[in-house]
């Protein structure tokens, strides 16, 4: 069950472009990869909707693409400040394929190293605008890494079961029967507001609770 309780800062780790945000985990449950938590942003009115990273023991790991103003307050952070998390919320990945390969583009790795952990580290393939975001693959220590020109469908294998996080033109060009954890602004995080809700196969989907992670047709 979803919970939200005020966590503090254990430290804010700088991996090539991105922040690795490490908080105490309290009696938040990480739930299933590709689940998400809402992350209050100080200074901001609404919190941000982040996928855990990493659930090591009694810490919760965000990764933070500081973009705009609510993500760079939380790349900002420090340790002994604290933040309101609530979650997990959404739907995240089935766990059961039997033969996983994990496929993500730049920030929408963030929920892989989790997702690796859960089944035993398969194969993986990330991909990159530059080798400076390419260096938060130390997160996924033996994933095939390809870096703009080259695009991780340049060398996407056939014969798995993929489960991928990306930006949209990457999740449309994966193959039917993947599982796609999709990404939209959102406000509440619970379906109240329908701040997230995005055309996927001709239908609207509140990404919040029939997401985020969704199956290819």
């Amino acid at each position: 069950m979803p919970r939200r309780e005020r966590l503090s800062v254990v430290g804010v780790e700088r991996v090539g472009e991105y922040a690795l945000l490490r908080l105490v985990r309290g009696a938040i449950d990480p739930g299933l990869p590709g689940q998400f938590f809402m992350l209050e942003a100080p200074g901001r009115v609404l919190p941000r909707p982040l996928s855990l990273c990493l659930a090591p023991s009694s810490e919760l790991h965000f990764l933070v693409d500081p973009i705009g103003p609510g993500t760079t307050a939380l790349a900002e952070l420090e340790r002994g400040d604290a933040i309101h998390v609530y979650g997990p919320l959404g739907n995240g990945y089935d766990l059961t394929v039997p033969r996983p390969l994990l496929v993500g583009g730049g920030i929408g790795m963030a929920p892989l190293p989790y997702l690796a952990e859960a089944l035993r580290f398969p194969p993986a393939i990330l991909g990159f605008r530059t080798e400076r975001h390419a260096e938060a693959a130390v997160l996924m220590p033996g994933a095939e890494v390809v870096v703009d020109p080259v695009f991780v469908t340049d060398v996407l294998p056939h014969g798995y079961d993929v489960l991928a996080c990306g930006p949209e033109p990457m999740l449309q060009a994966m193959p039917a029967g993947a599982q796609l954890a999709w990404e939209a602004p959102m406000a509440c995080g619970y379906g109240a507001c329908y701040g997230c809700a995005v055309a996927i196969g001709g239908e609207l989907k509140r990404l919040c609770v029939e997401g985020p992670v969704l199956v290819a047709a």
